[in-house]
């Protein structure tokens, strides 16, 4: 198993292409259902500004820049436990290993978020995205994981 510091440097990539892919995937699911792209990650800001942060829909450094930085933290936090677990077994460069692990990586921070973690450290983007609209942006954070942990593996 991969050590700490190793996984902590290689999680750098696949945390924020995570980061940056469900981000997006927020914006655009954000603008079709809460008619604000800024509004899902406004939301998560909620750790810090409470239910008001879930009704912001303006882009502004209180709540989207806080929203954000959150996010990524949280994002980061997820890409080093996934290559801790997995690092030196996605050496061996094999797409379809690298993709199945980041699912599942996905898949416990969404039932880690919704079902251990307490209502006020929920992610908040729930408050202003439906359901399905919640799988797509796990499963652009699986994506954007396996994309950051195939691209710090490629060859040279």
């Amino acid at each position: 198993m991969e050590s700490w510091n190793t996984a902590i440097k290689r999680a750098i990539v696949p945390g924020s292409s995570a980061s940056v892919l469900s981000t997006v995937a927020l914006a655009a699911l954000g603008k079709s259902e809460a008619g604000s792209m800024s509004a899902p990650t406004n939301a998560i800001s909620h750790w810090l500004w409470g239910e008001k942060a879930a009704r912001q829909d303006t882009v502004s450094s209180r709540y989207t820049l806080v929203g954000y930085v959150i996010h990524h933290a949280c994002a980061t936090f997820w890409a080093v436990l996934f290559e801790k677990a997995m690092g030196e077994r996605l050496d061996k460069k094999d797409p379809v290993l690298t993709v199945t692990a980041a699912m599942a990586v996905s898949a416990v921070a969404c039932f880690v978020d919704y079902q251990l973690t307490p209502q006020r450290l929920h992610p908040g983007f729930e408050k202003r995205l439906s359901r399905p609209s919640l799988a797509v942006v796990y499963g652009a954070f699986g994506v954007g994981l396996a994309l950051g942990a195939l691209f710090i593996r490629r060859d040279r």
